[in-house]
């Protein structure tokens, strides 16, 4: 196998920040000894979060074997997860904020057509179910669980416990939320004042979008091919990397 060096577009910060979380898990389970040091295991924990690197190609730019690319990526994982915000916390934010946007993607996954309930009609492809709530400049707060791809936004929205009465913008897969959701007109026959309501209602959700994409500039999360019980932890991991790049 051929290796050349690469590059990830991310800040030393970022490298710091997850080199240091890496050294105090070692410290706290007693490592001694390890094949690569706590900065080196955390580069190969980003160019597999940033750069969709695969197990394999990271074995061989490091120098080390399957098995423990696997370990060092799930522990990085583990660790970043663990530090990302909580529902509830997310929601404190928010109630400080004139108001917050909700926007849900599908996260792709590699399954076959058998997996009903990972496959999303809306989006013809199978995937897991991300809600993500930014603030009003469009910056990342919370990223949810992941759910099949199957389920439906505003179902997604009420089992992760999102508060209706909070003032936020949605799209139109959140009709029926009620409380103090809002989302735009539907149908063909609209009156101009809801046009021009949909107009503006757009306008600002798209800074929601433009979160979404920034969240997805993490290659990894362009196609998923791991077990879907480590999607959300991968989420929250890729949030918090988010945070601090930012």
């Amino acid at each position: 196998m051929l290796v050349y060096p690469s590059s990830i577009d991310l800040s030393s910060r970022t490298l710091r920040c997850l080199t240091g979380r890496l050294a105090a898990r070692r410290g706290e389970i007693g490592t001694r000894w390890r094949r690569l040091t706590a900065n080196r295991q955390a580069l190969l924990a980003l160019a597999h979060l940033r750069c969709g690197d695969t197990y394999a190609q990271l074995a061989a730019g490091f120098g080390i074997g399957v098995a423990t690319v696997y370990r060092y990526i799930r522990e990085a994982v583990d660790v970043l997860a663990a530090l990302a915000p909580t529902l509830a916390e997310a929601m404190d934010i928010a109630r400080t904020k004139a108001f917050v946007i909700l926007d849900g993607t599908l996260l792709p996954i590699d399954r076959i057509a058998a997996d009903t309930p990972y496959y999303s009609g809306k989006h013809k492809r199978h995937g897991m179910n991300v809600q993500v709530l930014t603030d009003p400049f469009g910056r990342l707060l919370w990223a949810s669980p992941a759910l099949p791809g199957s389920t439906h936004d505003l179902t997604a929205a009420r089992t992760h416990g999102i508060d209706a009465n909070l003032k936020c913008w949605a799209d139109k897969a959140s009709q029926g939320a009620g409380g103090s959701v809002r989302v735009p007109f539907r149908g063909r026959r609209l009156k101009r004042w809801q046009h021009r309501h949909n107009s503006t209602h757009a306008k600002i959700r798209c800074l929601g979008e433009q979160a979404m994409a920034t969240l997805k500039g993490w290659r990894l999360l362009r196609k998923l091919r791991c077990s879907t019980s480590r999607i959300t932890a991968i989420v929250q991991a890729v949030l918090v990397l988010h945070h601090v790049s930012a």
